[in-house]
């Protein structure tokens, strides 16, 4: 197009200039909303368009490329034609980049931001090398005889490019996304104030209101692309996936719902069960207190990915945005499905605001991991309870900014583990870089064998025995191995003397280490958590001479054994029992290990004398027989030894208030994990010997 007087078949009157210049145009004003306007429902119709549009006139516009190439190639080179080269390659590009990423689109899991950029990148240039050149060659003409030619040009290829949007804005009418209902029931009560719809729980929302419980659900999704499948797994049968199902959970709330009205049960929404707490489900006159999305994924993907401000008061106190949602977001089959997983994957930005350093913070997880009871709650004033992140920043384990030192939360409970997943990767830490092939474990290891299984979720099997083993400190974390500590999470030692005479008292003396826990141990609701000593003394024969700490046949703990827990009392000294936390006010008795610290229990085991064996008679002198009364005494034997085994047990629920919960005919107990073993033997010394024994009398013999 430089000059008119070569005769060309892409000139000004060829239609296939006029169709490639018209798609060229909404191609590039396309594919720059998709970089620079608010992400809605238009810029992804844009997008599929683009895409359709792209793959549709690829080989028409290539041709052309080739044509206007042999056209004008022989021509001497100019600043203008120059320009034309310059874009010709960008188009080149652009088209060769534009392929790769749609070809990732729709049959990888993750895009190449090298691709996306380079496709972005080559577009721009497009922009400033090939538009120019058009325009200064169109300008050329205009004054000329072509100048109706040049306009007929320019009409119709803003005519294609116009016609190519128009089907934007009528699908975006046709199918804007799912209508989220963002609204209170009509009966929502409001026994806090409008300006505090969730409390007492502190959590609240970007606008203030309520959210449509289907934005924050719709887990399962975020495996079906392919994608996360791996995370999804490892989520199912965590305790933030049955953080609303718990049966523990499910039963307390209903009994704090009746005691105190279901408004109350607001306060554990927040952490146990937000989607239903945001939807307004937990309101007056509702029956079923929590709604079966928030049933079934309690802490879901979105919940946890969604808070964007955190507090270290606790209760839930963060700050919960309603995620955009893409197209068909929800479909899980057919082309709805593949179009979204389409739109996910060449237009993440909006995805990737899911992902946030804020994860990396401890104080993220101190929102949740960290509670207390006000006047609000059991109507005397505020008492502090369960507790992780202080015990954590006030421990040795926290070196406040120097990483290589500190343990935080995520490492512990969300190790690294060997990944696939398009998330894996992460130049953002201390210890890792984009291309490392892990991700953070979802399983959130720590302390609930029971609810797994008790639940039956898919995975449990796999749940329970890392969690036995991460109790049991076998759980091994690479990463940390050289600022962490070997062995259990509790040492366990015995103290006793090397030996004992036979009717002596027996001192032992058990001494726990927290070695390797985060936290207090144990740690969470200590009011029905029982970390607890079994300790026996057996003989050389086997005989039990002390026992404490066993379970009877109904599971509970015999009495006077030592435990690590806490009893909460209410304002009129009652032991607080059934995890009625509402009625609490302080505490009687409560006993944990600082991370770091040790503490000592002791025992003294009175050691019985043993029975003398083999029996022997006493001879009588000669002419005395009458008068001497004969017994027969057994010899003395020494015992030998003492064996003493010591196990520290935990198990996440006590056996009452399982019984008070699901009855005592449920067959229910949570699992008892012995957590760390001792033993030792004391030699046993005989007192001193006898071999026979007379006593004389003056009486008769009778």
């Amino acid at each position: 197009m430089a000059k008119s007087t070569v005769q060309t078949s892409t000139g000004w009157s060829s239609p296939l200039a006029r169709f490639s210049m018209g798609v060229l145009l909404f191609e590039i004003l396309t594919g720059l909303a998709i970089t620079l306007a608010v992400f809605n429902a238009v810029v992804q119709w844009g997008l599929i368009l683009h895409t359709l549009i792209g793959i549709v006139t690829l080989v028409p516009l290539v041709w052309y490329l080739w044509l206007h190439w042999r056209d004008y190639q022989r021509l001497a080179l100019t600043n203008v034609s120059l320009l034309g080269y310059l874009g010709l390659a960008s188009l080149v590009i652009c088209l060769i980049s534009g392929v790769v990423v749609t070809w990732q689109g729709f049959l990888d899991t993750r895009m190449s931001e090298l691709w996306r950029n380079i496709h972005l990148f080559s577009t721009l240039a497009v922009l400033v090398t090939l538009i120019p050149h058009i325009v200064i060659v169109a300008a050329r003409f205009l004054g000329g005889s072509e100048a109706g030619m040049v306009r007929r040009y320019l009409t119709v290829s803003l005519t294609i490019a116009f016609i190519g949007a128009l089907p934007i804005g009528i699908l975006a009418q046709a199918y804007w996304g799912t209508e989220y209902n963002n609204e209170f029931p009509d009966d929502y009560s409001y026994l806090y104030g409008e300006d505090r719809p969730f409390a007492p729980s502190l959590a609240r929302t970007a606008t203030g209101g309520a959210f449509d419980s289907r934005s924050l659900a719709g887990s399962e999704s975020c495996g079906t692309a392919g994608c996360h499948a791996q995370i999804l797994e490892e989520w199912g049968p965590s305790a933030h996936r049955y953080a609303a199902m718990d049966k523990a959970f499910q039963a307390i709330q209903n009994v704090m719902a009746k005691q105190n009205g279901p408004e109350s049960t607001r306060y554990c929404g927040g952490c146990h069960d937000p989607i239903s707490l945001f939807s307004g489900t937990k309101n007056i006159f509702v029956e079923d207190l929590t709604n079966l999305s928030g049933y079934q994924e309690g802490i879901s993907c979105l919940v946890c990915h969604s808070i964007r401000e955190t507090d270290l008061e606790g209760n839930a106190n963060y700050l919960m945005s309603q995620p955009a949602e893409y197209l068909w977001q929800w479909s899980d089959s057919g082309l709805r499905k593949v179009a979204r997983d389409f739109l996910i994957r060449t237009y993440p930005d909006e995805h990737n605001k899911l992902s946030k350093t804020l994860f990396k913070a401890p104080e993220y997880c101190a929102a949740c991991h960290k509670q207390f009871i006000d006047q609000e709650v059991n109507k005397v004033g505020w008492v502090q309870l369960q507790n992780q992140y202080d015990n954590w920043a006030n421990s040795h384990w926290n070196h406040e900014g120097d990483p290589t030192k500190t343990v935080e939360c995520r490492e512990c409970h969300m190790p690294l583990v060997d990944s696939t997943d398009p998330a894996s990767g992460d130049d953002a830490d201390y210890n890792r870089h984009a291309g490392d092939a892990r991700h953070r474990s979802h399983r959130f290891i720590a302390s609930n064998q029971l609810m797994p299984q008790l639940l039956k979720i898919k995975g449990w099997e796999k749940q329970v025995d890392l969690t036995e083993k991460w109790l049991q400190g076998k759980f091994e974390i690479p990463e940390i191995r050289e600022k962490w500590a070997e062995g259990p999470i509790v040492k366990l030692a015995l103290d006793v003397p090397e030996s004992v005479t036979e009717g002596e008292t027996l001192p032992i003396r058990v001494i726990f280490t927290s070695n390797k826990v985060g936290h207090d141990y144990p740690t969470g609701p200590l009011d029905i958590i029982q970390s607890w000593i079994e300790l026996t003394v057996t003989d050389d024969q086997g005989k039990v001479i002390f026992a404490t700490g066993r379970r009877d046949e109904k599971n509970f703990i015999e009495p006077g054994s030592f435990l690590f827990k806490a009893e909460p009392v209410d304002q009129y000294g009652n032991l607080i029992d059934r995890h009625n936390l509402w009625e609490m006010v302080g505490v009687r008795y409560r006993r944990a290990i600082f991370p770091g610290y040790s503490d000592t229990v002791e025992y003294k085991v009175d050691c019985p004398v043993s029975l003398l064996t083999p029996p022997q008679k006493q001879a009588a002198e000669p002419g005395d027989e009458k008068n001497v009364r004969q017994f027969d005494v057994p010899a003395v034997a020494s015992v030998g030894s003492y064996r003493i085994e010591t196990t520290l047990y935990y198990r996440k629920i006590d056996q009452f208030l399982i019984n008070f919960l699901f009855g005592e005919d449920s067959g229910i107990t949570a699992p008892a994990v012995d957590v760390a073993h001792a033993s030792a033997t004391v030699s046993v010394k005989p007192r001193d010997k006898v071999s026979g024994l007379s006593l004389q009398t003056d009486r008769p013999h009778l």
